[in-house]
């Protein structure tokens, strides 16, 4: 199964020109906390991977927030993870991309900014 990968800048772009996007990080909460993807069009999800990897057995997701009709943009810390929970996603017919080099990636290219 092939997966949507979105990189920094293009992702940087797309929150530039106020495009809705709607971002799961499945890093740990207190990660999350610490640090994420943030902007005024920004719908942001926290879901812990284990509880997308645990969507195999579990029939839907306790958090049936994620929104089905939207592009959902995966993250993690090096994308890693994001890959393996998109791939479990699409899976269940949502449209995932994945944010290349997660958020290590994202660091990086806001530095050069």
């Amino acid at each position: 199964m092939n997966i949507k990968v979105i990189t920094p800048g293009e992702l940087f772009q797309k929150m530039s020109a106020h495009e809705k996007v709607t971002l799961l990080d499945v890093r740990a909460e207190e990660k999350y906390h610490d640090f994420h993807i943030d902007g005024p069009k920004v719908d942001s999800y926290n879901i812990h991977k284990e509880e997308i990897f645990n969507l195999e057995e579990a029939e839907n997701l306790a958090n049936e927030s994620l929104p089905k009709d939207k592009e959902i943009i995966v993250t993690c810390t090096t994308g890693n993870s994001a890959t393996k929970c998109a791939n479990v996603l699409s899976a269940r017919n949502y449209n995932v991309t994945v944010l290349e080099g997660g958020i290590t990636a994202w660091k990086e290219y806001l530095k050069t900014k």
